[in-house]
């Protein structure tokens, strides 16, 4: 089998490095789908009972098969009265899903953090199988990545909304911050305020209950650019926005050969004109200050890809979607070699890179980078994050 990312890491620590055990918050008490990649659910196969029978992915179609039961006092996700479970208790990666006789076993116990269940006899994630989403295709479990392939939305309940996350905690607490430093719209004009990993990191990090805070309802990271504030020299818009770092606190500088990902689930539930959720940033390697490429979402709900012509500028742009103001969508940006791959909501498009930019290494950013200006401070974009995941190979 061919993965998308060679783990060279053990299970524990990958996991660990993502963010899915340590502090991973209880699953909040509700009953309903789970949604995966694609927008498919968890669906028992032909809805029977009987142990040993597939759990795989499927059209949600709001059949009883298709109904999960989280928040249970043993840790199980629980289906027609019976229980998700690792095939023979395994631990190894593409061990199999099934339903069977809920016994309190830890194959049949996860933790939910940052979009993954997570396997508590194996500490590996609940997996589709080569990102293949095709209706009947049996889930597995598999060493935890932060692909989308691994992403889930849980029913709706308590708190956490069903997100998974825990709305008491800074956004540290939910998401892993150690690799990123936040950009805000204020400071000294030219210079914004800048807060470093350090300072992110953990349920205890840095929190703005203007800018950059946990949403209490839902406990996403929200951040807030308003039209009006402080901005870099080389841009006339304000932004809240996180930058990707080293974990030695060093700026993230990546060569276009390797092959590296950065995957979202977000929600816009306030934007005047346009905002940049997403980028790929032109690095060292020359002079230009240009993005490579930038995402972007307006308020009638269309999905924008930018693609810079060259590192002198000149921006392509290419609808890639259209998800209504407020509604929950998905998107993973990939860049390998010479060539961009966009996944929104399940459906990828490719770009070539030219060649003019073969010099230049690059880094990821994400969060609120609002695209219009004005004296005003109360209109902006908001943009909450509800999954924030990379990773390189």
């Amino acid at each position: 089998m061919i993965r998308r990312l060679l783990v060279t890491l053990t299970t524990a620590g990958v996991a660990a490095a993502l963010g899915l055990f340590t502090g991973a918050p209880a699953l909040a008490a509700a009953t309903g789908p789970i949604v995966g990649p694609a927008g498919k659910c968890v669906d028992v196969a032909a809805a029977s009972t009987a142990n040993g029978t597939h759990i795989q992915v499927y059209d949600c179609n709001g059949t009883t098969a298709q109904s999960w039961t989280t928040g249970n006092a043993d840790n199980t996700l629980r289906s027609l009265g019976k229980c998700m479970d690792v095939t023979g208790a395994s631990t190894a990666n593409g061990a199999k899903i099934q339903l069977y006789d809920c016994n309190g076993s830890a194959a049949q116990q996860w933790t939910y953090s940052g979009g993954a269940l997570v396997n508590a006899g194996s500490g590996k994630c609940l997996d589709v199988t080569d990102h293949n989403t095709a209706n009947g295709t049996q889930l597995q479990i598999w060493t935890c990545t932060g692909g989308t392939n691994q992403q889930w939305t849980l029913p709706t309940g308590g708190g956490g909304g069903g997100t998974g996350l825990d709305p008491n905690v800074a956004p540290g607490g939910n998401f892993d911050l150690g690799i990123w430093s936040l950009q805000l719209p204020v400071g000294s004009p030219g210079a914004p305020t800048t807060i470093p990993p350090s300072q992110l990191a953990g349920a205890n990090g840095y929190t703005n209950s203007a800018y950059f805070f946990t949403d209490k309802t839902d406990g996403s990271m929200t951040f807030w650019a308003p039209e009006k504030g402080v901005t870099t020299p080389n841009s006339n818009y304000a932004r809240s926005e996180l930058r990707e770092m080293n974990r030695d606190g060093s700026a993230a500088d990546w060569a276009l050969s390797g092959n590296h990902t950065l995957s979202a689930t977000l929600r816009i539930p306030n934007v005047t004109k346009n905002v940049c959720v997403g980028q790929v940033h032109l690095g060292s390697g020359g002079s230009s200050t240009k993005p490579l490429l930038e995402l972007y979402y307006k308020p009638d709900g269309s999905i924008t890809l930018g693609t810079e012509n060259s590192p002198d500028g000149g921006q392509t742009l290419h609808p890639v979607g259209n998800v209504p103001l407020g509604t929950k969508w998905s998107y993973v940006i990939n860049v390998s070699g010479n060539t961009i791959r966009l996944t929104v909501n399940g459906s990828t498009t490719t770009y070539a890179i030219p060649s003019s930019f073969n010099a230049y290494h690059e880094y990821f950013k994400a969060g609120s980078y609002n695209q219009s200006s004005s004296d005003s401070t109360t209109n902006g974009a908001k943009v909450k994050f509800y999954a924030l995941t990379v990773s390189h190979s």
